[in-house]
């Protein structure tokens, strides 16, 4: 009785110690199932975009309102000599530099883009994802010209114009447009990449022409540093939304998954990998295939 009393004992603390690892293992697991669920993405970019929503319909509030005209200000003539407000800091290199930025958001060179992608994407008979295209430039345009109108915001009236422009300032279009097409083609073009660098990459490379244009709105004095803000926002707004249809278009089978399979070794595991369609979408494998 005593011997087998203390091999109860010997046993009592690996019996825990078991259940517990069987706890921590079954947390992993529900973790690791509840980071790599389908819905994860979707979510997020809806409360992404519910933000976005939000956070420009507060900077508009603030616009309509005048609260931000002195901060619009004070931003503006920060990038003049103050001696003459016709001469945006640094040499004339810099200035027309920032001309060649600008342009990069302008509609004739957005819409050569969206052309010439458009273009491919018809030639590689992928309908949809130029449809996507479509929808990202032009929708961006439409949408930019109707909160204009709305707004009504006048351009900025303290320093000479540093390029022509026709239309009203809240918010700015290039920043919005550029946004919304630069980000929606380097989403599509990182579905094509198998390397975590190469997205980075990609997406960094599309927020930094879209940073430099709206930048150079401001230093040409065309836009109150707001508007452009609120442009980013929108443009970037709107490209999630283009992002999301062209998720759903590939969920229901519509066009080709995005990722192709590497024939090259890779390590097992790695997060910047492409997941097969069943992991993706969630679709049980063909037995047919086994």
């Amino acid at each position: 009785m005593r011997a087998a009393s203390g091999r109860a004992k010997d046993h009592g603390p690996d019996s825990t110690g078991s259940r517990t690892k069987e706890s921590e293992d079954f947390g992993r697991y529900w973790l690791r199932s509840w980071l790599n669920h389908p819905a994860l993405p979707v979510l997020i970019t809806l409360l992404v975009m519910s933000s976005a929503i939000w956070g420009f319909a507060e900077i508009a509030d603030e616009v309509l309102e005048g609260e931000t005209a002195s901060l619009d200000r004070a931003l503006l003539i920060a990038l003049r000599n103050p001696d003459d407000l016709s001469d945006p800091l640094g040499p004339p290199w810099l200035e027309e530099m920032g001309r060649d930025m600008t342009a990069l958001g302008g509609i004739g060179v957005l819409t050569l883009t969206t052309l010439g992608v458009t273009g491919y994407l018809l030639l590689a008979q992928k309908r949809r994802m130029a449809v996507v295209v479509l929808v990202a430039s032009l929708g961006a345009l439409a949408v930019s010209s109707s909160l204009k109108h709305s707004i009504d915001r006048p351009r900025p009236d303290l320093v000479p114009h540093g390029s022509v422009v026709y239309t009203q300032s809240f918010p700015s279009g290039h920043s919005m447009q550029s946004a919304a097409t630069y980000l929606t083609l380097a989403s599509l073009l990182c579905g094509l990449q198998t390397r975590r660098r190469n997205r980075v990459y990609l997406l960094g490379l599309a927020v930094l022409v879209t940073v430099l244009v709206g930048m150079s709105r401001v230093y040409l004095g065309v836009h109150w540093p707001t508007d452009v803000v609120a442009g980013w926002i929108a443009g970037s707004a709107w490209a999630l939304a283009c992002w999301l249809l062209a998720l759903w278009l590939k969920r229901e089978g519509r066009v080709e998954p995005d990722v192709a399979v590497l024939d090259e070794p890779r390590a097992t595991g790695s997060p910047c990998l492409p997941m097969s369609r069943e992991k993706v979408f969630g679709d049980q494998p063909d037995d047919n295939s086994k």
